[in-house]
């Protein structure tokens, strides 16, 4: 069979990819190597709980009445899905937990600008003409080379605990470089929580993926699965469908071999398997020694709601000074995100929300990755502890008890993603505009630069764009 494009991995980034390209009438095929799609943000179900895995929050809120300019809307736009679809529901507030000191934010950028206004009071006007400067950079010149945030913020703010409680929010949901983050995507980020904010799909993150994949079939596609059926169709999503290598002659792609042995002819891959997977999948020199950044996951279903607690997500430091680096031992409770799904402003007419709490932390792969069976085993029930402890200290009061835990690590991230060393946020570096050696082997998705739900579906259709509808 011969596709106009292959796209490799059915996460959001792929998934929106295919979806752009299926309305120009390409011949698209995504191959999704489990049985579901989703990739980092997809759900799971087990002990009769149904799990997002991977999923916080949504960042770049918009409103039905949002300015149509915002990424949410031009996202939409471009895959054609009205808003109401999507049923969002905001965040109550989240803030970020230093010692000492607290910054309060929500969807409302006042609610930020007062916050450092009281505990920021000297360097309040620096923080207004640096937001100015932030709104007014262009994050997304895919042209741009790294440039330290550090070093821009220590220019333009005073004091360095404001620097590292504005770091600490944007490197755990964005950041792939220990201590810092390239400015381009700090602007990205910054804007996206704290100018447009948090919220959740109502029915979670499962609905999400059903739209994108109805809306795949809208435009004359089917979803597969081929350990039931057979590939046909021009315009497919086939699960079970992992990719075994990518076939090249003469520096140009000329197809892909699946796990099955199928071979399925194209001339343009768009890959969201992670740069260095890809070049392996293609037989390219790859570097797999640079350092990432990996971590765990605690998740706990509870008999009774926090009480006296609406916060949606907290992002704790316990330190003086914030340490955003793989840790010494397995995993580091000094520093991490507390999120609490239940604490957003559902409806009355919306799905009962299972009352649960997620704590995330950072991670050390090598640790886990020497681990006998046993001692994974009681290493995950230690971290499991250990996180409801801290989550008790952050938040201030009793945890009601758990009825159903969960926990992931760097090898879950690892076998169920295939990204190297359980990495979410993929290689340091990232390769913004999606060329490889490779003629016609783009990359989208988290390696090429955009991340989180939003910023994924963006990085898909941006790379489809940019390489197959207006090479």
């Amino acid at each position: 069979m011969k596709f106009d494009c292959i796209i490799i991995g059915g996460g959001f980034s792929g998934l929106a990819a295919a979806i752009r390209l299926a309305h120009f009438g390409k011949k698209v095929c995504v191959c999704e190597k489990h049985y579901r799609l989703g990739g980092l943000n997809s759900w799971y179900t087990r002990a009769g709980f149904e799990i997002d895995a991977g999923l916080h929050a949504m960042t770049n809120f918009a409103d039905a009445k949002s300015p149509k300019s915002l990424p949410l809307k031009r996202l939409l736009r471009q895959l054609r899905i009205p808003y109401d679809a999507l049923k969002l529901r905001q965040q109550y507030s989240s803030k970020i937990s230093f010692p000492n000191t607290e910054l309060k934010f929500s969807n409302d950028f006042s609610c930020l600008l007062d916050s450092v206004s009281k505990k920021f009071p000297n360097d309040i006007d620096n923080f207004i003409l640096f937001d100015t400067f932030v709104k007014n950079f262009d994050g997304l010149n895919l042209s741009s080379q790294f440039v330290s945030a550090r070093e821009i913020m220590a220019d333009k703010l005073k004091n360095p605990l404001l620097i590292d409680m504005l770091l600490c929010p944007l490197s755990y949901y964005g950041s792939a470089v220990e201590n810092d983050m390239d400015f381009a995507q700090f602007t990205i980020m910054y804007k996206s929580i704290f100018h447009e904010g948090f919220s959740v799909p109502a029915d979670g993150v499962k609905s999400l993926l059903n739209i994108l994949t109805e809306r795949f079939i809208e435009c004359g596609g089917q979803c597969i699965d081929l350990k039931r059926k057979e590939l046909k169709g021009d315009k497919v999503i086939a699960l079970n469908a992992g990719v075994k290598q990518i076939i090249s002659r003469n520096k140009k792609v000329q197809a892909v071999e699946l796990e099955n042995g199928d071979i399925l002819e194209t001339e343009t891959i768009l890959s969201s398997a992670g740069l260095r997977e890809t070049q392996k999948l293609a037989g390219l020199p790859y570097n797999n020694t640079s350092k990432t950044l990996a971590f765990t996951e605690s998740i706990a279903f509870l008999d009774a709601p926090i009480q006296n607690f609406n916060d949606t997500i907290i992002f704790f430091n316990k330190k003086d000074k914030f340490n955003y680096q793989k840790p010494l031992n397995e995993f580091d409770i000094s520093s991490g995100v507390i999120c609490c799904p239940t604490n957003y402003k559902f409806l009355e007419e919306d799905t009962q929300q299972k009352k649960q709490i997620r704590i995330t932390l950072l991670a050390n792969y090598e640790k886990w990755s020497t681990l006998s069976d046993d001692d994974y085993k009681i290493l995950k029930e230690s971290l499991l502890s250990k996180s409801l402890i801290v989550a008790k200290e952050i938040i201030g009061t009793e945890i009601p008890k758990p009825i159903f835990t969960d926990s992931f690590s760097p090898l879950t991230i690892e076998r169920f993603t295939g990204h190297f060393n359980g990495a979410i946020y993929g290689s340091p570096k990232k390769n913004k505009l999606g060329i490889t050696e490779l003629k016609g082997l783009y990359i989208c998705g988290t390696d090429q630069g955009f991340l989180g739900i939003t910023g994924s579906m963006l990085s898909g259709i941006s790379m489809a764009n940019m390489h197959i509808l207006q090479p």
